[in-house]
């Protein structure tokens, strides 16, 4: 374990360790990339805490047990939310479930062994350690009450996390229970520019098909204008033409009144 480098009787739960949260590059990107695709799958869940290098203090007694700070950690049952420190007396005597512990050149065997003895005596259901430098993916799982290393050939799906770890040829793959892999930050983030690009240009294209609608609509509208209008030239001619036909019937009239025939007219002179 890694004990606190100095201790305040005025601050018996120091928030830090004095200790850099990753000593190089790889165990860093490691350290994110599990904890932020584990941030995302339990986005939705108020009641799950996750956290990377926080400071666990078991006990109130550090002279029972000192903290550790696992490279991630997840508590089920516990509230989202800001912590300086994962005080267990605090949080309903809930301890974190599982932990993940990347290994760095530091890490000796006996650390490693306090660790893993850690875990086991406060109740971590689910460890997992991996050390990329080896290629080696070392899993424990609690059984009756203790932490026992299960083997994990065809890959492993976390009980509590549903999460499926796959140890290839060259690296470690992790994958949500949906199938996708975990991605580091940068594949995040241009996975992230990509579904925003995707999603203007449908939005564009939207527009662009909202535009032809209304020019359509418009061009219909101009079309039925047309129609009402030779609508109501035709019904003009009608009228016309009716009246037309009236003037024709009353003069044939005035002709039948003065003894004149109106489908003869051959004998009427100018």
């Amino acid at each position: 374990m890694n004990p606190l480098s100095y201790y305040d009787p005025n601050d018996p739960y120091p928030e830090s360790d004095g200790l850099p949260m990753a000593e190089n590059t790889e165990q860093y990107d490691w350290l994110v990339k599990i904890k932020e695709n584990l941030e995302i799958l339990f986005a939705d869940r108020e009641d799950v805490f996750i956290a990377g290098d926080l400071l666990w203090y078991p006990v109130p007694d550090r002279a029972i047990s000192g903290p550790v700070a696992p490279d991630v950690m997840v508590a089920f049952g516990r509230p989202k939310g800001r912590r300086g420190a994962y005080r267990q007396w605090e949080e309903g005597g809930i301890p974190p479930q599982v932990v993940f512990e990347v290994l760095s050149p530091s890490n000796s065997r006996i650390e490693m062994a306090d660790k893993l003895r850690f875990y086991d005596q406060y109740g971590v259901e689910e460890y997992y350690l991996y050390d990329p430098k080896q290629h080696h993916l070392e899993i424990y799982q609690q059984q009756h009450s203790r932490l026992k290393r299960v083997r994990h050939l065809n890959g492993w799906i976390s009980p509590r996390l549903g999460v499926r770890l796959v140890l290839t040829p060259v690296t470690l793959e992790i994958y949500h229970p949906n199938g996708q892999p975990f991605l580091s930050s940068i594949e995040l983030a241009r996975l992230k520019n990509a579904a925003q690009d995707h999603a203007e240009q449908e939005a564009a294209r939207a527009e662009q098909a909202e535009a032809r609608a209304a020019q359509e609509a418009a061009r219909a509208e101009q079309a039925d204008a047309r129609a009402e209008q030779a609508d109501a030239r035709a019904a003009q001619e009608a009228a016309r033409a009716e009246q037309a036909d009236a003037r024709a019937e009353r003069l044939a009239e005035r002709l039948r009144a003065l003894g004149i025939d109106p489908n003869d007219v051959s004998g009427i002179r100018d």
